[in-house]
């Protein structure tokens, strides 16, 4: 009987270890699996916020290109042609730092991407260029075509610039991997 007993508690003993071992590595693959989704999940707040700033930056940058451009309102407003070609002139002076501004910004987006974004940021660079190019000509011509190819460019740069903005919000939302 006494036999019996030592194997009842023999048994019983290593049932329980068993039983440790199998909680303790449960425990520890849980504490391994929270671990990582932590980590993850503070990569991904950090990626986030990267984009973020970059985005807001060329948005920025963005904004007072547009604030040299809007000064055309001026060039329409004034009565002679030596004032219009004097805010035309300093307007011509003020786009391409401007410019420069946005294209180190969309370098800064360019690393953090994506790359629909990273696209987006260089079509709104480039067409703030082609503004750029037909800013000049205006200085000292008053005619109808070349306003109307300024005009033009201008929209063109305004619908990639909303385009950039409808990308990157995207690209900042928070996406449910599991659903």
């Amino acid at each position: 009987m006494a036999d019996s007993g030592l194997w009842v508690g023999v048994l019983t003993a290593l049932t329980a270890l068993g039983a440790s071992s199998i909680t303790a590595r449960a425990a520890s693959r849980a504490a391994l699996l929270q671990a990582r989704t932590t980590a993850r999940a503070e990569a991904l707040r950090e990626q986030r916020d990267r984009r973020r700033s970059a985005y807001r930056e060329l948005m920025g940058c963005a904004h007072s290109f547009s604030a040299v451009t809007w000064r055309i309102d001026e060039v329409d407003a004034a009565d002679d042609r030596e004032s219009k070609d004097r805010v035309l002139r300093q307007m011509y002076e003020r786009i391409g730092p401007a410019i420069g501004d946005m294209n180190k910004a969309m370098h800064e987006v360019r690393l953090d991407g994506p790359a629909e974004v990273s696209a987006a940021a260089d079509r709104v660079r480039d067409k703030a260029r082609r503004v750029q190019a037909t800013l000049k000509p205006l200085i000292g011509d008053a005619s109808p075509e070349r306003r109307d190819a300024y005009d033009a460019a201008f929209r063109d740069f305004r619908d990639a610039y909303v385009a950039f903005i409808g990308l990157a919000r995207g690209a900042l939302e928070v996406k449910d991997e599991d659903g």
